[in-house]
């Protein structure tokens, strides 16, 4: 049991978790951040894909408030909140919901589905071979968000901006992100919080509860639609949440989080150099 508690010790200090917070300081620490790096860069435009869920809901809505903070400092500053669906979104309403709330300076959609395809049809033409569609489609959803990372980038290229991230310390535990996809970003207001820390600071910027609430899902797969975030994990949220406060967790719970730790760890770092 000591080995256990070091382990989850040493993961909460390196992955800046806190057991417990105030979700309004919170509130006003990761905006008054995101303020300050926009200011300090010299960049005067944050950007940010909204999907509908609860951490790209409430990354926007610090993003948004960050942004008129600059405002008020004299920084000619605005939040670019962008939808990037894959074709039609299962859950657009929810998305669209997520935007009323965050009430963004602007709005860009840009359909990542042509793009996607395209690049998946020449790998294929190039002569890549897939084992099955579920790895086909596998490689497409990592395609997918790469893509969507790439239209970020280009739109903060184009009005001077930094791309925010969404990247919390559950997702960071597990590597329950793509590489150089929704991993990729300039500045991640959300480190350090659990999930449910998440829906605390939503539920103190006053975001919608089914927002708040709602059952996390990347939605890469195009074969399972909306797959549950703790399905493709194989582990709740709540396991995740107690390992990173240092609660017990079960056997089958810290051997799954643990393996996936350590599976993922290039995911944490920069890239490998002699």
């Amino acid at each position: 049991m000591i080995d256990r508690q070091e382990t989850q010790s040493h993961i909460q200090k390196v992955l800046q978790v806190k057991p417990k917070i105030d979700a309004q300081q919170e509130v006003e620490t990761r905006v008054d951040f995101l303020c300050r790096q926009m200011m300090e860069s010299g960049q005067h435009a944050l950007v940010l894909g909204i999907s509908g869920g609860v951490d790209s809901t409430v990354g926007g809505r610090l993003a948004q408030l960050a942004a008129e903070r600059a405002r008020e400092q004299g920084v000619n500053a605005y939040f670019y909140a962008m939808r990037l669906p894959y074709g039609t979104q299962h859950d657009e309403e929810d998305a669209q919901q997520a935007l009323t709330f965050i009430n963004p300076d602007h709005v860009l959609t840009v359909n990542i589905k042509p793009a996607s395809d395209a690049l998946l049809a020449a790998l294929e033409e190039g002569g890549l071979a897939f084992n099955d569609e579920g790895h086909r489609d596998f490689v497409l959803g990592n395609i997918k968000a790469r893509q969507r990372m790439v239209a970020q980038y280009a739109a903060a290229g184009a009005r001077g901006g930094l791309v925010v991230g969404t990247d919390q310390a559950a997702e960071a535990l597990m590597g329950f992100f793509t590489k150089y996809g929704d991993g990729a970003c300039d500045v991640a207001p959300l480190t350090g919080l659990t999930k449910s820390q998440v829906r605390e600071v939503g539920a103190a910027l006053d975001a919608p509860a089914f927002l708040v609430e709602k059952q996390p899902t990347a939605d890469l797969e195009t074969l399972k639609p909306q797959l549950a975030d703790e399905v493709a994990l194989g582990v709740t949220y709540v396991d995740i949440d107690a390992f990173l406060i240092g609660d017990t967790v079960s056997d089958q719970a810290y051997n799954t989080i643990i393996d996936t730790y350590t599976r993922t760890e290039h995911k944490r770092q920069l890239p490998i150099a002699p």
